[in-house]
């Protein structure tokens, strides 16, 4: 078996039907994140835990050449009740992270982003405990989905040290991972995630993830829910948040010439 130098980790978040076209980049319909998963197994790609990938990334053990990490933003209830069945059938392990303060009730953050000002329901604690038991794994999404670079230094370590505690006794087990709201993060809000014990922490930066990377910094490929199957599968090749035709002819065809000495590589 070949063993991987890279890993992509692909971020989807709600699962069910989109409503207008900024819902359609952020929503996958069910059909669509089947079609996805099923297109993954059948080219040879393998989701891996969490455990196995920071494994990885730590050099405990190696992992086949097409690993993948699949998780979620935020904890929609379509993941329950339409990502979990496919997962499940396929044998294949997710990480979902989650709003701390709005388990049970519904994306509040996206009033003042979704055009039609619709918000959808976010999974309740029930939902939750019966899918760790599924393949799921839980972790952090901070406490309100806070845009944590603008908060002041108080608010900052309350938004990530009480989402940690309420994740904690919600699960019964430590929590130790973490996705920056909205991607966004900076030096200080990194060094905040150390310091209320966060072991790594997701960012949106595309690209793939090496052994030599920052643990604050771990990339991930958004995936929209406009990516047909084919879109994804030059996504994750590429390392690419642009699943275009024509980034992967440029892409290839920058390493032909690379090979041949007519482009640096």
């Amino acid at each position: 078996m070949s063993t991987t130098t890279r890993i992509p980790v692909l971020m989807y978040h709600r699962v069910g039907e989109a409503h207008n076209d900024w819902e359609r980049k952020y929503c996958i319909s069910p059909q669509g994140f089947a079609a996805h998963m099923q297109m993954l197994h059948a080219k040879g790609w393998q989701a891996v835990s969490l455990d196995q990938f920071m494994g990885w990334l730590d050099a405990r053990h190696e992992l086949p050449e097409k690993a993948f990490l699949l998780t979620f933003d935020d904890g929609f209830l379509g993941v329950y009740e339409h990502a979990a069945p496919v997962l499940e059938k396929l044998g294949w392990p997710a990480t979902v992270f989650l709003v701390s303060s709005l388990i049970g009730k519904r994306d509040n953050w996206c009033e003042q982003h979704n055009p039609s000002g619709a918000t959808y329901p976010l999974m309740d604690a029930d939902h939750i405990r019966a899918l760790q038991g599924r393949g799921f794994r839980f972790e952090s999404h901070t406490r309100q989905h806070a845009d944590l670079p603008t908060l002041d230094d108080g608010a900052l370590h309350a938004e990530l040290a009480g989402a940690r505690a309420e994740l904690t006794a919600l699960l019964g087990r430590q929590v130790d991972y973490l996705a920056y709201p909205f991607g966004r993060y900076d030096d200080r809000v990194a060094e905040a995630a150390r310091t209320a014990g966060y072991v790594a922490a997701f960012c949106t930066q595309p690209g793939f993830n090496r052994r030599d990377i920052a643990r604050y910094r771990l990339r991930r490929l958004d995936v929209f829910g406009t990516d047909s199957p084919a879109a994804l599968l030059r996504k994750i090749r590429l390392g690419s948040n642009d699943g275009s035709v024509g980034n992967s002819l440029r892409y290839h065809g920058g390493r032909i010439l690379a090979r041949v000495g007519l482009a640096n590589s």
